[in-house]
């Protein structure tokens, strides 16, 4: 059955609030963030998120690089997905400390087939129904063999220099710093408008 865009907001915005409700009741929460001392290889040895390329969902080339000097807060979304009221919150933190922080969405099917087959599908839903305004990319692996390089890095400890978490399911939320060092990672639970995130931007 073919739902209309705005039966599924209603119906993804309805799941979206029973699991975050849910979940701050039963404590299903997951933060982890980098530690005061790292071990092993220091910043000059490990790879460099700067290094990265990478391909928007309009098909152009970018250098996280173009990025140095800027927070970055990195999400794996899902078109389809409980989670998927997010996508509104990650505007609005977009809109409000877009200054400080860059938002990059990187829409992926890994989790449920919970993605449209391509580009131009993701960029039109994000847009008309959630005002999306930020960056996104195009549809790529988050997880497993066939993910994108950035997400290598991401779930890498000797890429990182502490993080071995990958996402584990859609918005999952990492927070890289001015320097390009990743400092934190956020479970899906986690809004992007959490006091928790909001502290560190």
């Amino acid at each position: 059955m073919n739902l209309k865009p705005l039966n599924l907001k209603k119906m993804t915005s309805f799941v979206y609030s029973s699991v975050m409700f849910l979940s701050s009741l039963f404590g299903i929460r997951k933060i982890k963030t980098r530690p005061m001392v790292f071990s092993g290889e220091s910043s000059s040895q490990r790879g460099s998120i700067y290094d990265i390329t990478l391909k928007t969902i309009g098909g152009k080339t970018i250098s996280l690089a173009d990025y140095k000097g800027k927070k970055l807060l990195i999400v794996n979304t899902a078109s389809k997905c409980g989670f998927t009221s997010q996508l509104e919150e990650l505007q609005k933190f977009h809109e409000q400390y877009g200054n400080n922080v860059e938002v990059l969405g990187f829409p992926s099917d890994n989790f449920g087939g919970m993605e449209y087959k391509n580009n131009d599908h993701i960029n039109n839903f994000c847009s008309r129904n959630y005002g999306v305004t930020f960056q996104l990319f195009s549809k790529s692996d988050v997880t497993g063999p066939q993910r994108n390089e950035l997400f290598k890095w991401l779930g890498c400890m000797e890429e990182n220099g502490w993080n071995d978490k990958c996402p584990n399911w859609n918005f999952c939320k990492y927070l890289v710093n001015e320097q390009g060092e990743l400092v934190s990672y956020y479970s899906s639970t986690i809004s992007p408008l959490d006091s928790e995130v909001i502290s560190r931007v």
